[in-house]
């Protein structure tokens, strides 16, 4: 058995606040792998060691859980999340389940505008993208806008980069049958050329904005959402999380919470180059401002770059052409293969910009032609600054195979969101955009781990799920299967990954990837008591239960931050 590590119980100056007994400790420390026992002080970790060493530190005023043999392991880490968003839907919005057609959807706008003001707007979402598409229609706006009763509405698709709208709502946006598609988007027409209430790319911006305006009290409803998204993301054992579009305001927001002392998870920053849904400002603008932005726990260290779209719309900017329009034979279109929203000059300008303020940066590529045009920028910025800067490569879903050994070269970050890597909607609708092959690999996952990439996974909620599900995505990058019968099979097998490789990317490599590697990720003397209780022994049950998994406690700093309510719990 281990012995106790630090803290002789002999240190009488100083009291330990908290003693953990009783436990199946997984520590993902290579030095300390396994304990039963663990003490923490200030929020730190000062022993792990048998239920006999940690039972000598008890003292007066130490708090002491019996974990009943249940497993203990770090708090989790979420690499790519959208946190405000993701509060603002838990806490305000109208969510709708992912599989909810265009009927439900329509009632459930029909229930929320009926509970609302007749200037308030419905806002929600997602819509997933083949009932998106389905509902670009003359028909279907009216619909809307029958059930909207002369309320905006506003819903957003799986993408986040497009928006379904009602005609109250296009009026507000001054949006009409003959105004001009702007530089960067679209306003989907009908045949007869009539808007149909579809805004693509940065007209959805503009919805958000005006959706935003009509709030009355906006800071305490960010200040809410906020509490809301850390709450959500406790429940599930997640104790670090790195948001993917941070503008100021909301990094105001979490450090105010956390100068309260009431923000119970690691925050990181990662702020916008360019104009991203909210106002404010963006790029150098923006970045210049991280210094006084900074808090115990709130980290603005990344700025955030989009190179392209989502593959679902055919904006993604791959190496070869998309399939053919309605070909079920799996050809190329004429040619058309995606474009960059940067060019190599603009983002190798950014990446400077980002490390001569001593910033990271997370970019967004979710084809192979973006993947190879942000490996040539690091390659040069490798070439010029070292290994000191740290680069997430975000959603690699496709890598080309020429690029994946690049990825450890670099000393790239393969950001593994959102939670796709099994058949789902989503990927049934990305497979009738692109070619086969690029199916026979998608998501690369072993591949890029063989090669020695560092893996860290996230959720990318609100975007592509209602709620986060680490233990879904856990469970899934080993089977490949979702948990849901109705679609069966899996999805590149291949590519699947080992438990313990599948929990390193949710804790440790996460929490490497996002600059809290001595703060949070394991469980080891001066390390933050960050830790969750389980009600299950993830090693001693069949895999395909780990989706079910429930997160009994959640510790971050010492303190709980959670409880789940359930008979037996520790």
């Amino acid at each position: 058995m281990p012995e106790a590590s630090a803290a002789p119980p002999h240190d009488t100056d100083r009291r330990i606040d908290l003693v953990v007994r009783g436990a199946d400790v997984h520590t993902l420390d290579p030095d300390r792998p396994r304990a039963w026992g663990r003490a923490a002080r200030d929020g730190r970790l000062v022993a792990l060691g048998t239920d006999w060493d940690i039972e000598g530190l008890v003292g007066p005023g130490t708090r002491v859980v019996d974990a009943g043999g249940r497993m203990i392991m770090p708090g989790l880490a979420d690499v790519h999340a959208h946190l405000g968003f993701g509060g603002q839907a838990a806490a305000w919005e109208l969510n709708l389940p992912p599989m909810c057609g265009a009927t439900e959807i329509l009632a459930a706008v029909q229930d929320r505008a009926r509970s609302l003001g007749p200037d308030e707007w419905v806002v929600g979402g997602v819509l997933v993208s083949p009932v998106f598409q389905a509902v670009g229609t003359a028909r279907m706006l009216a619909a809307l806008d029958e059930v909207s009763e002369g309320r905006p509405v506003m819903l957003r698709d799986d993408s986040l980069h497009n928006r379904w709208v009602n005609s109250r709502a296009l009026e507000i946006l001054g949006i009409g049958d003959t105004t001009p598609d702007p530089p960067a988007g679209r306003y989907v027409r009908d045949e007869a050329g009539h808007a149909v209430g579809l805004l693509l790319g940065a007209p959805a911006t503009d919805a958000e904005l005006a959706a935003r305006r009509a709030v009355e009290d906006a800071p305490g409803r960010d200040l809410r959402s906020a509490r809301t998204a850390v709450a959500v993301l406790n429940s599930v054992g997640v104790t670090a999380a790195q948001d993917a579009a941070t503008m100021g305001s909301w990094l105001d927001v979490f450090t105010e919470l956390d100068r309260a002392g009431d923000l119970t998870a690691w925050i990181v920053g990662s702020m916008p180059a360019r104009e991203f849904i909210e106002s404010g400002p963006v790029g150098p603008e923006l970045f210049d401002t991280a210094p006084r932005r900074r808090s115990p726990h709130v980290r603005p260290d990344f700025v955030k770059a989009v190179l392209d779209g989502v593959p679902m719309t055919r904006t993604s900017k791959f190496l070869e052409p998309y399939r053919a329009v309605g070909d079920e034979g799996g050809g190329a279109a004429d040619g058309y293969a995606g474009e960059s929203l940067f060019t190599d000059a603009e983002l190798l300008l950014l990446l400077e910009e980002a490390v001569a303020r001593g910033l990271h940066a997370k970019l967004h590529a979710t084809a192979d032609g973006t993947v190879r045009q942000v490996l040539k920028a690091v390659q040069r910025l490798r070439e010029r600054h070292g290994d000191g800067p740290v680069f997430h490569l975000a959603h690699p879903e496709f890598v080309h195979p020429d690029d994946v050994a690049r990825f450890h070269e670099l000393d790239v970050v393969a950001d593994a969101s959102p939670v796709l890597w099994f058949p789902n909607p989503m990927n049934g609708v990305i497979a009738q955009q692109v070619q086969d092959h690029y199916m026979e690999r998608i998501w690369p996952l072993r591949e890029l781990y063989e090669a020695g990439t560092r893996i860290a996974a996230g959720s990318d909620w609100p975007v592509a799920t209602a709620l986060p599900n680490p233990w879904l995505s856990i469970e899934t990058m080993v089977t490949r299967r979702n948990p849901d019968s109705a679609f069966p099979g899996e999805l590149a097998p291949a590519q699947a990954l080992d438990l313990t490789t599948a929990l390193a990317a949710h804790t440790v490599g996460a929490v490497e990837a996002m600059g809290l590697s001595h703060e949070t990720g394991r469980l080891k003397p001066g390390m933050s008591a960050d830790f969750i209780i389980l009600d299950r022994a993830l090693f001693d049950i069949p895999v395909q239960e780990i989706h079910a998994t429930q997160v009994l406690q959640t510790w971050f700093a010492g303190r709980q931050v959670h409880s789940h309510n359930t008979a037996g719990a520790a």
